[in-house]
């Protein structure tokens, strides 16, 4: 475990593989943890990749520099803490993989900061699917019945009381052809037992929908991600085609806002959590990413 400074974060990571290879930095989601990537990272690491995985802001061991920082949980946040990520690290030529907000806030990299990237991967999550005004199916707003729980009293009431059952809720309902054994929930679950975790993932959602101020520190990103700008590096979108949490039809036809390769996949069988449930799948099309938008000269 290594940890970078930046400027709101001592943010805790790992970095394993080659030191001189391919930078690939994964983003974890919610409710989860960097350990989903202990499947994707030994292909990654045989391909001649350098594999980072930080811990998001919230999750522990990662720890806010300053307790009068607003413990914000919105999108444009989360993009900054990856830039700042990158900059503390000296890391360009990215391929940046996001996995759920780790998705969401990539894409918001890849739209504002693309300069940093070689390429964007995107996991059980749409581009454009984060903003107030986004109109989505029923279905879609089905899945997100734990998002308008958290939009009442008694919602964030329990969240507090016991995040963990929440989790394990998700964790049960999301992935409905693949079964996790205790010992991996305890892993990630621990990365949760603080009370960042549960403020930001209450903020998170009252700011996705309109109904919490973000912090000013993020007007800036956030006002460029309002107008939803197109996104120029090269980009893939993978989605489980049983996935309960995010349904696949939410990335479908975002094709004009990609102006650089843009593939999407769909995994027959898969639910939301990608990285565990097809690690094999999903490095294979890191690599072919890779290959197709060239590797950096180490």
């Amino acid at each position: 475990m290594e940890f970078a400074t930046t400027p709101d974060l001592e943010v805790a990571y790992e970095a394993t593989g080659p030191h001189d290879g391919q930078a690939v930095v994964c983003v974890h989601g919610w409710p989860d943890s960097p350990h989903c990537w202990n499947g994707v990272r030994p292909l990654l690491h045989e391909a001649g990749c350098r594999v980072y995985t930080p811990y998001l802001r919230g999750f522990s061991p990662t720890k806010f520099r300053l307790d009068s920082k607003q413990r914000s949980g919105q999108i444009g946040a989360l993009a900054r803490d990856i830039v700042d990520f990158l900059e503390a690290l000296a890391l360009d030529d990215v391929l940046l993989v996001g996995h759920d907000w780790g998705a969401r806030a990539a894409y918001a990299v890849a739209a504002v900061f693309p300069e940093r990237l070689r390429g964007l991967v995107a996991l059980s999550t749409g581009y454009g699917t984060n903003s107030p005004d986004y109109q989505f199916d029923l279905d879609v707003a089905h899945s997100f019945w734990y998002q308008w729980y958290v939009a009442t009293e008694i919602g964030r009431a329990a969240i507090r009381k016991e995040p963990r059952a929440l989790g394990r809720y998700l964790w049960e309902e999301w992935t409905p052809n693949w079964h996790f054994s205790e010992e991996l929930f305890e892993e990630a679950a621990a990365t949760w037992k603080n009370d960042d975790w549960t403020e930001i993932t209450i903020h998170a959602y009252l700011h996705r929908w309109g109904e919490a101020p973000g912090d000013p520190a993020y007007h800036q990103i956030e006002a460029q991600l309002a107008t939803h700008p197109q996104i120029t590096i090269p980009t893939l979108v993978m989605h489980g085609a049983t996935d309960p949490g995010n349904p696949a039809s939410s990335s479908v036809g975002r094709e004009h806002m990609f102006t650089g390769d843009y593939r999407r996949i769909e995994l027959p069988g898969v639910g939301h959590l990608i990285p565990r449930e097809a690690p094999n799948e999903l490095a294979h099309a890191l690599l072919d990413l890779l290959s197709r938008c060239g590797t950096s000269e180490a």
